[in-house]
């Protein structure tokens, strides 16, 4: 397993990475994190009751340079539960690259394929739930031609990955 801290705006947030079970998302994440990525990017896309989505867009709403698109693992077993961690995409199954959610309630209906593939979890929440709830309810806007956008930009200061260890005593 690998760790990340999301330092946001409104608090931490401890994720799990299941390099086992989705071996190209966790290195694709981790990868993002490591080129410094995430850090002033904002939850651009907050959905009550469903997901919080970040990792693509300056305060401004200016969409960031990415990678290649990876290939989509949803077939590895994990589920968009709450708390999961799920990689963004397009109508195109294997288009996601730097975007990903946090799912807020149980979205089973993300497990099942369309336009060929189903969502690919890699990873879950293991502190700061509370954080993402927060997020979830702040209140939104249409901005640039986005829709659920937060009124206020709630960032992500820092994504800092964590041992083993450091994730254990921020988790216990």
């Amino acid at each position: 397993m690998s760790f990340v801290r999301l330092t946001t705006s409104m608090g931490d947030i401890v994720l799990e990475l299941d390099d086992e079970r989705a071996p190209l998302s966790v290195k694709n994440f981790l990868d993002y994190a490591a080129a410094g990525h995430y850090d002033g990017t904002i939850f651009h896309r907050v959905i009550p009751r469903f997901m919080i989505q970040g990792g693509g867009f300056n305060p401004d709403l200016s969409q960031k340079q990415t990678n290649a698109p990876i290939r989509n693992e949803w077939k590895n077993g994990l589920k968009n539960t709450r708390g999961s961690v799920a990689m963004a995409r397009t109508a195109v199954a294997d288009s996601a690259t730097s975007q990903f959610f946090i799912n807020v309630k149980d979205n089973s209906f993300l497990d099942d394929p369309r336009d060929g593939a189903a969502y690919a979890v890699f990873g879950k929440v293991v502190r700061g739930m509370d954080v993402c709830d927060k997020i979830e309810s702040a209140p939104t806007t249409s901005r640039k031609g986005m829709g659920d956008v937060p009124q206020t930009p709630i960032l992500i200061v820092k994504a800092s990955r964590l041992s083993a260890e450091e994730a254990a005593a921020l988790a216990g």
